[in-house]
Order: structure tokens, then C-alpha cells, then sequence
């Protein structure tokens, strides 16, 4: 249950971020508050994550998810560059993940 809580917080790091953006530097109230509650349940299922996970490898897969997350929103939603030098960037991300969750002992 811990790794399925700590997907789901990475997923909504992903949402917060990307309604961040879209808040405009929080001058759009309906972006920001989905900013605000994305945060509050990402932190929130991080938080239960961690009871069984150990701090590192909770804290690095939430934040990677989160970066490769945005990142694809970025470039699939917002027409960011994807360039060989950042799709490589996001594939070391992704490799660190899975080889923080196969260190894992838990």
C-alpha cells in the first residue's frame, strides 16, 4: 500500500505543478486552488508513504515522479523543447527510480 500511495502523490506533484502554471503566478483563483489542494493530498499520501517506506527512497521516487511528470506535461501540453540532451536527462530520472524502488527493502 505504501508504494501505491507514494504513486498516486507523484501523480498529483505532477497535477500541482502543472495547475501552478496555469495559476499564473497565482492570480487565477480556480488554478490555484486546485494548486493548493493537489499539494495538501500529495503531502498528504507522501506523508503515509513514509510510515513504512524510508525517507530516501520515498523522497526521491515523489520528487522524481513528480520531475518526469512535469516534465512530459510540459512538452506534450505545453509545447516545451524536447531535446536529446533533456530526453536523456528524463531517462537517468526514471532509472534512479527504479533503482531506488529494487534497493528498496521493503
Amino acid at each position: 500500500m505504501a508504494w501505491l500511495a507514494l504513486f498516486f502523490a507523484g501523480i498529483l506533484e505532477i497535477v500541482w505543478a502543472y495547475s501552478m502554471k496555469l495559476s499564473d503566478g497565482f492570480t487565477r483563483p480556480g488554478p490555484t486552488g486546485i494548486t493548493v489542494v493537489a499539494m495538501i493530498l500529495s503531502f498528504g499520501l507522501l506523508a503515509a508513504a513514509m510510515k513504512t517506506l524510508p525517507l530516501g527512497t520515498a523522497y526521491t521516487v515523489w520528487t522524481g515522479i513528480g520531475a518526469v511528470g512535469a516534465f512530459v506535461v510540459g512538452i506534450v501540453v505545453l509545447g516545451e523543447a524536447a531535446t536529446p540532451m533533456r530526453l536523456l536527462a528524463a531517462g537517468l530520472i526514471v532509472s534512479g527510480l527504479v533503482l531506488m524502488k529494487v534497493s528498496s527493502p521493503v
